[in-house]
């Protein structure tokens, strides 16, 4: 089975992608990634790509007369990479209506929290504020909604009486790392299988 292209949006310090990368480089997945798109040039994770030694692309909202012109933009930028999966890792932007359907059931992301609770930004403040005692994170497929889409694992995570929302992020992603990884391997070993919004191939695992 030949190698799948990965293509990685993030935004930020993108420790999901190294977690990613990592996996291809060691032979967990059969896969490779073959670039990284950026909204954010100050970003880490581009110095990350720099020391994979694969390409980038920054693309800034800023840069653009509308979002229209900037979904535009990134369509193109993911088009060139001809990607078989493309990975949000830390992308803090709703992708956009052409992107998802050109990509369909090829992009996944990673939430910090058990969809469909605690969508959107600061899921572990929100955990944290609502008072739950169970907390946790969700690979799933993108749609064109926030955080929505088939879901495909998800993982749970115990939330303390003491916790705040900054000691709950750091045990989610403990968890964040090696679910993801599971996910990208599963796809790349053609295992997810998708019937509506129902995803086989994957079952959820309990933290250790």
């Amino acid at each position: 089975m030949s190698k799948k292209k990965i293509l990685i949006f993030a935004s930020g310090r993108g420790s999901n992608a190294e977690a990613i990368h990592e996996a291809t480089i060691d032979g967990r997945v059969n896969g490779t990634v073959v670039g990284v798109i950026c909204d954010h040039a100050d970003a880490q994770v581009l110095k990350r790509a720099e020391r994979w030694g694969v390409p980038s692309t920054v693309l800034e909202l800023k840069s653009f007369e509308n979002k229209a012109a900037f979904n535009d933009a990134i369509l193109e930028a993911a088009k060139s990479y001809q990607p078989d999966l493309i990975c949000l890792a830390g992308y803090m932007r709703i992708c956009g209506e052409n992107l998802i359907h050109a990509f369909p059931n090829r992009i996944i992301n990673i939430h910090p929290a058990l969809l469909p609770s605690f969508r959107g930004l600061h899921a572990q403040r929100q955990a944290v504020e609502a008072g739950v005692k169970v907390a946790g994170c969700t690979v799933h497929f993108v749609g064109t909604g926030l955080d929505d889409g088939p879901i495909i694992t998800q993982v749970a995570v115990p939330v303390y009486d003491d916790d705040t929302e900054d000691t709950l992020a750091d045990r989610i992603l403990q968890q964040e790392h090696p679910a993801y990884v599971r996910v990208v391997t599963a796809f790349c070993a053609d295992q997810l299988h998708i019937e509506g919004h129902h995803v086989s191939g994957m079952h959820s695992r309990p933290e250790k």
